[in-house]
């Protein structure tokens, strides 16, 4: 037995350490595909310094604690950014006209000091793009500069993340509503056959967009950094339901907030269950009709098997798409659109975080969560904010009422070195902002 089991670590090490090989072979062809030939040596291997705290399993993600030099950040942003990740993410096109934005880089006082201190903030953190929109306006717009990591970005490059891929969830949820392939936010979710016999059956659809629907027993996602699941994110609902619920007498704890990325995988393929074979249709008509997107955007799937619920929230785009995407839950609530009705129910029916606010990290921590968005931030309490937030430091503020909208994609951030300025970065422009006339 005991040799068995040696046979097995060293195969599972032999085939980790074989991947970490390839990818620094496709992140050396990047880096010389792309003309940064200072940092590769004559036999085409790169010269970086990169430091990853798991060279075996080549470490999904930078850790959190972790203070990486440039080097690392560069390896990261490439395995972010740039790694073919067609295998997890399909693409989509964009096939209409794009929406374009008005610039007006002004010499307002308040426009001045803020567009100051993020060129500071990008000099050291982990800040990659930094968008402030207000009034129809793009007034502050700033990429790393070019010594950080600016060199390898532009307009085209897409940013990654998984969590604000929730709150789009959220907001293609509310357009099936609204199409009528779903009753509503009290709909019971009692009628999808892949859930059947776990603790989320005969559930409301406002519990899973509220995150309390009672799973605390088996997921806690801020345990340690990891889910009592397991690696769910790379499973289909189908193997997630029969390994950890199906199989087990799941029952409903008391409903609190519980944040996790499986609910949000419910929602995203409960919704293409209702949709049905017109899902890609229903896709476009929100992504390029609505949002009107200029660059192709990338979203996520687990398994190929798509009656397996395969759907993931996970998403790619652009600065400026993420901005377009903003824009739209903006104008929808504004214009009290059916959608922007929905938009004001699951602002209405937001719920405390509780306890769990202060497991949340520093720029996402939050009085409340409504509908997959982050709410009630703090000093900010008169004003109906719409937050999008994930992992590294990337955040999106939405001013629904004000016309304000601020965009930081952000490759890695945590309480230490890469803290950025919460206070000024993120919510002073909402207090201050361009001076009206």
């Amino acid at each position: 037995m005991k040799k068995i089991l040696v046979i097995l670590i060293f195969s599972l090490l032999a085939s980790s350490n074989l991947f970490a090989e390839n990818l620094n072979w496709f992140f050396n062809k990047w880096l010389s595909e792309n003309g940064h030939h200072q940092y590769l040596n004559e036999q085409g291997s790169h010269n970086l310094n990169i430091k990853i705290k798991n060279k075996a399993l080549s470490a999904t993600n930078i850790a959190y604690h972790s203070n990486p030099n440039r080097d690392t950040l560069i390896y990261y942003l490439w395995k972010y950014s740039y790694r073919d990740r067609s295998q997890h993410l399909k693409e989509f096109k964009p096939t209409n006209s794009s929406y374009d934005f008005q610039f007006n880089l002004i010499e307002d006082e308040f426009i001045k000091k803020q567009t100051k201190t993020v060129k500071k903030q990008m000099k050291t953190k982990g800040i990659l793009s930094y968008l402030y929109y207000q009034d129809g306006e793009v007034l502050i717009d700033e990429l790393s500069p070019k010594e950080r990591l600016g060199e390898f970005l532009n307009n085209e490059t897409k940013f990654y993340s998984m969590s604000m891929g929730k709150s789009v969830t959220s907001y293609l949820v509310g357009h099936a509503i609204c199409e009528g392939y779903i009753d509503g936010v009290d709909a019971r979710v009692n009628d999808w056959p892949i859930i059947k016999d776990s603790l989320y059956h005969d559930q409301k659809l406002i519990n899973f967009l509220n995150m309390n629907t009672g799973d605390q027993k088996y997921i806690d996602e801020f345990d340690d950094g990891t889910s009592k699941l397991g690696p769910y994110e790379d499973a289909d609902i189908a193997t997630t339901m029969r390994f950890h619920f199906n199989n087990q007498n799941t029952k409903k704890s008391k409903e609190r907030y519980n944040y996790n990325g499986f609910v949000t995988q419910l929602i995203l393929n409960y919704m293409k269950f209702k949709i049905g074979e017109d899902y890609d249709k229903f896709y476009s008509r929100v992504f390029n009709d609505k949002i009107k997107i200029k660059n192709s955007i990338r979203y996520g799937y687990t398994s190929l098997k798509e009656h397996f619920g395969n759907g993931h929230p996970n998403i790619m785009a652009t600065r400026f798409d993420y901005l377009r995407i903003a824009k739209a839950i903006m104008d929808d609530y504004q214009n009290d659109t059916c959608v922007g009705k929905y938009l004001k129910e699951i602002y209405e029916r937001r719920i405390p975080k509780g306890s769990k606010e202060k497991e949340e990290p520093l720029f996402n921590r939050t009085k409340s969560y409504g509908g997959q968005f982050h709410m009630d931030f703090p000093g900010l309490k008169d004003k109906i904010i719409f937050g999008m937030g994930g992992y590294g430091g990337n955040m999106i503020l939405i001013d629904v009422e004000n016309s304000r909208i601020l965009v930081v994609n952000s490759l890695h951030y945590n309480n230490k070195q890469y803290k950025y300025n919460h206070q000024k970065l993120l919510y002073d422009p909402f207090k201050k902002g361009k001076q009206i006339n």
